[in-house]
């Protein structure tokens, strides 16, 4: 346990924060995304939902501001009458973060999938919310 850090925020998870770059990504993936085929690190977090993890991970992690945007949403698949409510819930916790969050990128569902085998680490969570994968591009701390 370290002072500071939330409980929540496994040593896995912690190393993966530690060591992304400018640039990369970390993907927090939902109970039915196919995380263990397209993940080229996997951090299970059985249990938990995103929005719990998302809290304590952006007190560590900085957002990219050299980017249109930094984060990515899974887009809702044409036909499907999902309302995917989480988003806003997302979007409270991005903005009340201090990081520079604007507004969303969607990406439809395969180019997410593709986008998500580049990614540095998925973390796959027990969240049961339609449409909940987010996508984090890391920034640079600023001093």
């Amino acid at each position: 346990m370290l002072k500071g850090i939330s409980a929540i925020v496994s040593p896995d998870l912690l190393k993966v924060l530690a060591e992304m770059g400018h640039g990369d990504e970390i993907v927090f993936a939902d109970c039915n995304f196919p995380a263990a085929s397209v993940a080229k690190k996997l951090i299970r977090y059985d249990g938990l939902g995103i929005a719990e993890l998302l809290k304590a991970v952006l007190k560590l992690f900085p957002l990219d501001d050299y980017v249109e945007h930094s984060v990515a949403l899974m887009e809702v698949v044409l036909g499907d009458k999902a309302k995917p409510v989480i988003w806003n819930e997302y979007k409270k916790i991005l903005k009340s973060s201090g990081e520079k969050f604007t507004d969303f990128e969607f990406v439809e569902r395969f180019d997410f999938y593709e986008r998500t085998q580049q990614a540095y680490a998925v973390v796959a969570t027990s969240e049961t919310s339609p449409y909940a994968n987010i996508i984090l591009k890391k920034g640079c701390i600023r001093i």
